[in-house]
């Protein structure tokens, strides 16, 4: 039989991942993953790569807390082996802290993190503007690191990576059978999606070897978020704004909020500020799709909108996406007169 030709349009950590999953369900197929962009050029570069989830309005949380067990247990297991260095991703432990007593006791993923606790009065003491808070270990995934990592499992897997811009998705018929569109902010483009909408965030990454644990204020907004090879200061939330140059007031701010949670970090030096765009709506959209123009079929999966929580369930998501893949794989090598896509 044939092989059958798919195409995965975006080289961010979704349609990294998604090309790396899809071989595993999908028996004689070829990947090549299209994009105008590539690491250290991607939203997923900015990322500060932490896996503490996000909670997605419009999907039930059941299945929220099925794609982080997923990519948590992905990524534990490569935390856990030889690669992880060469991976990007290593365990970190902190606190996510809050000024009054959390309203939310117990997150739901409170049980996939591990030795999630309450903090102690010994530890709140480190923050004497805050009431209570959570300790736990977690996950960080360096996005610099880890999309070249994938990148090279991709094509060690016989996949090809193609720098290119496309216009639309019927470009890539007829030469290729399955589309998995993984363009994030450019489905607007792409898919005509008018749900999906950009929120910028601004980070300082910062030489400061000195900070070993995470602290996350109660909302989110401020952070402190060491890595391997700098520590990741946030943050911002900007809806709607596509400047992607960094704000010097800003950074000043980001500055001064996480100094006040770490005041060692008035230390800190070669500061970098960076800028990505989440590309965020109200849930992740996983869906299949029957593009049909003048007589021609061409079956499409999406996978983008992850917004900030790309990282924590983007392993979870890809074998989702990648298992909307197989069920158009097997329509088209097994057609009947009825078949839909």
């Amino acid at each position: 039989m044939d092989t059958t030709r798919i195409a995965v349009v975006g080289a961010g950590v979704a349609g990294l991942a998604t090309a790396m999953c899809i071989p595993h369900l999908v028996p004689r197929c070829s990947i090549t993953v299209i994009s105008d962009k590539s690491s250290p050029g991607t939203t997923s570069d900015v990322a500060a790569g932490m896996l503490i989830p996000h909670a997605y309005p419009d999907t039930p949380l059941p299945q929220q807390k099925q794609w982080f067990r997923d990519t948590f247990a992905h990524l534990f297991a490569i935390a856990n082996s030889a690669e992880a260095g060469e991976a990007g991703v290593h365990l970190v432990s902190g606190w996510q802290i809050f000024r009054s007593i959390a309203a939310e006791e117990v997150p739901f993923w409170a049980d996939v993190v591990l030795g999630f606790r309450k903090m102690t009065e010994a530890e709140l003491t480190k923050f004497p503007q805050h009431a209570s808070g959570h300790a736990f270990t977690t996950l960080k995934c360096e996005g610099p690191t880890y999309l070249p990592w994938l990148e090279k499992r991709i094509k060690k897997d016989g996949g090809r990576i193609l720098m290119r811009q496309i216009g639309s998705l019927w470009e890539l018929h007829p030469s290729f059978d399955v589309v998995v569109n993984c363009s994030g902010l450019g489905s607007r483009q792409l898919a005509g999606d008018s749900k999906i909408f950009p929120v910028r965030g601004q980070v300082l990454k910062v030489q400061a070897p000195w900070v070993k644990h995470f602290i996350r204020d109660g909302s989110g907004l401020t952070y402190i978020y060491p890595g391997a090879a700098s520590v990741t200061l946030g943050g911002t939330r900007q809806e709607g704004d596509w400047n992607l140059s960094p704000d010097a007031e800003i950074s000043r701010d980001i500055l001064a909020r996480c100094c006040a949670l770490e005041p060692s970090l008035r230390g800190a030096f070669d500061i970098r500020e960076k800028v990505g765009l989440r590309p965020s709506r109200p849930g992740v959209r996983l869906q299949k799709e029957l593009l049909v123009r003048d007589g021609q079929r061409l079956p499409v999966v999406h996978h983008y909108g992850h917004g900030a929580g790309g990282f924590s369930v983007h392993w979870g998501t890809a074998l989702e996406a990648a298992r909307l893949v197989s069920e158009c794989v097997q329509v088209l090598r097994n057609p009947t007169p009825k078949s839909q896509l």
